[in-house]
């Protein structure tokens, strides 16, 4: 079966059943895994589909791609699936942009959007900024109010006259962290560096799906007819009412669940025989690089204590240590010090009372360092530059 076949077999299911089911990715290349969830995320697999039927040749692909850029540079568009084209020497991505410029639909410039900002991504409704010092109503584009916003929280309205799949998705910078309450009672707590798909309403008869890249800690609404899943990545986890905390972020080797209540039943789409079904207080694991799972007995205080603000590092090298410093503190770590790099630390840290310079005051009393802030970047400098 060829590259473009096994593209449109997926995306047929996704146009079918309007989800991404994981399943339907066992035989595609991780290559095509990533366009497809790019696709689908974006909302753009219905017109994938429909234009690969009418644009099939590599000659039409390239001035195809050619023009887009083109008119993109001109007309400084920045469109909301505009991480759809970061695959754009594949050529799936460029049928699906075809669509705004042959039917005539104008491009609207997004708002500027700040670093510091949570952002909502309607599907039908574009862009909006989420100061969480306001309280407002969130509304659709047909007028409808489908959420309110308390400060941190958005709660999503149970009552919505909504019988189709409609999605919001959720981008938490660095340095913030932010609540959902789903249509069903769920809450979420997003953790900084996430992003989560979601329906604005679940329907009757589903499973109740969520997409996550990030950290999340999930309580979820009991409904045994409705089962509840979270994807990220290559994994999905399945529960009917449980708490628990899921960790995918991209720069990460492993993609973890830690239960703390109930019960949770864990997969993945490469090696489905290794599904695991979890118990409170053990962790299931997933690593992406050697592709194997595992089930170990944890502190779940460990992995959950970030909602409070809390960093806590248990036998941590420092360059692991530095990446969830630079995502809780919206900053960057250059580090030049290769023996603290491999240093392993253990230490606790809170973010609403610490800030970043108290952390590497802290550190520097275990281990010898200097350093250089400039604005958002830590310089950490080699032995030699701070003798």
């Amino acid at each position: 079966m060829s590259k473009e076949e096994r593209l449109k077999r997926v995306l047929e299911s996704i146009k079918a059943s309007g989800k991404l089911d994981l399943q339907d990715l066992r035989d595609v290349s991780e290559e095509e895994r990533d366009i497809i969830k790019t696709l689908f995320h974006n909302g753009l697999a219905e017109e994938a589909l429909d234009f690969m039927a009418e644009l099939d040749t590599d000659k039409e692909l390239k001035e195809l791609k050619d023009k887009l850029e083109d008119e993109e540079e001109e007309k400084n568009v920045v469109p909301l699936w505009k991480s759809a084209i970061k695959y754009a020497a594949i050529f799936i991505g460029i049928f699906a942009l075809t669509y705004f410029f042959q039917t005539g639909k104008t491009l609207e410039l997004q708002p500027e959007i700040s670093d510091a900002n949570v952002i909502l991504i309607m599907e039908n409704n574009g862009v909006k900024m989420i100061d969480q010092s306001e309280n407002r109503s969130i509304v659709s584009a047909s007028g409808e109010i489908i959420a309110e916003q308390e400060g941190n929280t958005l709660h999503y309205r149970s009552d919505a006259d909504i019988d189709a799949l409609v999605y919001n998705e959720l981008e938490v910078p660095n340095g913030e962290m932010f609540n959902v309450e789903l249509s069903d009672g769920t809450v979420v707590n997003l953790n900084s560096g996430t992003t989560m798909r979601y329906p604005i309403k679940f329907l009757q008869g589903q499973k109740r799906e969520v997409f996550i890249n990030g950290e999340a800690y999930f309580k979820v609404a009991k409904d045994k007819a409705h089962p509840f899943v979270v994807n990220a990545d290559d994994v999905a986890v399945e529960v009917l009412g449980t708490e628990f905390n899921l960790s995918s972020y991209k720069e990460d080797a492993e993609i973890t669940t830690v239960l703390v209540e109930g019960s949770v039943s864990m997969t993945n789409t490469l090696q489905p025989q290794d599904n695991m079904v979890l118990t409170p207080g053990t962790m299931g694991s997933w690593n992406r690089n050697e592709r194997s799972a595992k089930m170990e007995e944890v502190d779940t205080e460990l992995y959950t204590g970030w909602i409070k603000g809390e960093l806590i590092f248990r036998n941590s090298t420092f360059q692991n240590m530095a990446r969830r410093l630079e995502r809780k503190y919206n900053v960057t770590i250059e580090n030049s010090n290769t023996t603290l790099g491999e240093k392993v630390l253990t230490a606790t840290f809170n973010a609403n009372i610490e800030s970043i310079e108290d952390v590497l005051k802290a550190i520097k009393e275990i281990h010898p360092l200097e350093y250089n802030i400039t604005d958002q970047h830590i310089q950490i400098l080699t032995q030699k530059d701070s003798q």
